[in-house]
């Protein structure tokens, strides 16, 4: 029988290194102090895993906040990303110092490429196995990449991605690229668990949650977990934050998730990369 889960619970990836199955994502949160507020807030919670990416133009605030809150720097999973305009080897490895100094860190713990850029994402990960080998990035992965996206970087890198961080709910389940990445031994990162809150008043989530007496949210956020997924949940309220780390402490019996799973519809409430080339 598996452990609990708890809010320290990791994953081991394929190299090794244990990653947190919670975490705070901060994709558009405001910079400045919002952000900056978030992260402390998350810190002080317990959480110990925050998802950031140049693009979102808050790293800087996410630094602050790690040194800001006494947490020693190792006990905390930084994770920021390669952005479409510094695709190719040179400009990868420019863009990652530039994003560890924004950040104020001597490495980050998982660096991904944020979306498959044609032509020029295989040089791209290139540079983050140089990284990597230095040691500036502990881990390295992708994000929104397709099964044949993926079959073409496998074809040709060196070394495996550790995490493909792709869009994940029970409307969108995605399950050929779950299945693909579970065979190369690639973790699967959802990010935007809860849909922006486009189906908390599905019927069936509901249902599950006065079944369960948790919000909605927090079941989402529980079927991830139970899917084996990495999760990371975006909030910059304080009690919304303390709220998706509350889902240790009940399991969705199997035939709700089930029932869940049943719901896919193939929901993107962001950037779909379903015909990226």
């Amino acid at each position: 029988m598996s452990e609990p889960l708890t809010l320290r619970s990791t994953l081991t990836l394929n190299d090794g290194r244990a990653i947190p199955r919670l975490g705070l994502g901060v994709f558009q949160s405001p910079r400045g102090e919002e952000t900056r507020a978030a992260v402390l807030a998350a810190l002080r919670a317990g959480y110990r895993h925050i998802d950031t990416a140049r693009v979102y133009m808050n790293e800087s605030d996410v630094g602050e906040a790690i040194r800001e809150s006494g947490v020693p720097r190792e006990e905390i999973w930084v994770t920021t990303k390669l952005w479409n305009d510094d695709h190719g080897y040179d400009a990868a490895l420019a863009a990652f110092e530039a994003s560890r100094k924004r950040l104020g860190l001597e490495y980050v713990d998982l660096y991904l490429l944020h979306w498959p850029v044609p032509r020029l994402r295989l040089e791209s990960w290139r540079a983050l196995e140089t990284l990597r080998a230095d040691g500036r990035a502990r881990s390295i992965g992708v994000s929104n990449f397709m099964v044949r996206h993926l079959d073409e970087l496998l074809a040709h890198a060196k070394t495996v991605p550790a995490v493909n961080q792709i869009e994940l709910s029970p409307f969108l389940r995605q399950d050929d690229v779950v299945a693909r990445c579970a065979k190369a031994g690639i973790a699967l990162e959802a990010y935007s668990p809860l849909t922006k809150g486009a189906r908390l008043d599905e019927s069936h989530v509901v249902a599950t949650a006065k079944k369960l007496g948790r919000s909605p949210a927090q079941v989402l956020i529980r079927w991830s977990l139970q899917k084996g997924f990495v999760v990371i949940p975006k909030s910059t309220r304080e009690e919304r934050i303390r709220e998706n780390a509350a889902v240790f402490d009940f399991e969705i019996p199997a035939a709700d998730m089930s029932a869940l799973d049943g719901l896919d519809e193939g929901l993107h409430t962001g950037w779909d990369p379903t015909d990226a080339p």
